[in-house]
């Protein structure tokens, strides 16, 4: 998948991408090239499906070794309780490979009907496991991994700390579309600096 049938100038495009890695708005963007503001949103959407598209070609990669698995909440302005229950919040639960890279999906809720079919499916066997105390986690007891519980999961917790500084400026994401952003936060994690970044996107974007 590529970005194909683009109005827009190469020129333009190669400049969208650049300020797209360097985490300016769209907005931003179009003012600094002197562009339709809705030129700039669709051409960022189309990277982002096609980043979606990419690392779900990846989503069958198993992890194995040492592992952190936890769960966190996006979304909205809306009063209320923070964290797990928070109403009107997206559940999002993540699985990172220490050293390695990080897998998100969107989930209902972050119970353990909802998150061991995505656990099996996404872990070896024998892995060393991570998580806090949520009670969804008891199952990995008796399932063969080794399971560790521990208070702070540092690596999965900096991974939900960059994607909220990220998403943050965007001051409110509709439920369709957030997947895609999220998945924008799980690219920016595993391609490391933004020129290794711009790299990978010039490829899979076909600019």
């Amino acid at each position: 998948m590529k970005i194909t049938h683009c109005k827009l100038k190469k020129s333009i495009q190669k400049k969208l991408l650049q300020f797209f890695v360097l985490e300016v708005t769209a907005r931003s963007a179009a003012d600094l090239l002197g562009i339709h503001p809705n030129s700039a949103v669709l051409f960022y959407r189309k990277i982002r499906e096609v980043i979606n598209h990419h690392l779900s070609l990846e989503a069958d990669t198993v992890f194995d070794g040492s592992i952190e698995l936890d769960e966190s909440y996006f979304g909205g302005h809306r009063k209320g309780k923070r964290g797990r229950g928070a109403a009107g919040k997206v559940a999002v639960f993540g699985i990172l490979k220490r050293g390695g890279k990080v897998y998100t999906v969107v989930v209902e809720k972050a119970k353990r009907e909802t998150l061991i079919p995505v656990i099996t499916k996404k872990i070896m066997p024998d892995s060393i496991v991570y998580t806090d105390c949520l009670s969804s986690y008891d199952v990995l007891d008796v399932s063969g991994f080794t399971h560790h519980r521990i208070n702070h999961i540092n690596g999965i917790e900096n991974f939900w700390n960059q994607a909220k500084r990220v998403l943050r400026k965007y001051n409110g994401i509709d439920r369709k579309s957030f997947p895609l952003f999220l998945k924008e936060c799980e690219f920016r994690f595993n391609f490391g600096a933004p020129s290794e970044q711009l790299k990978v996107l010039r490829r899979w974007c076909g600019i």
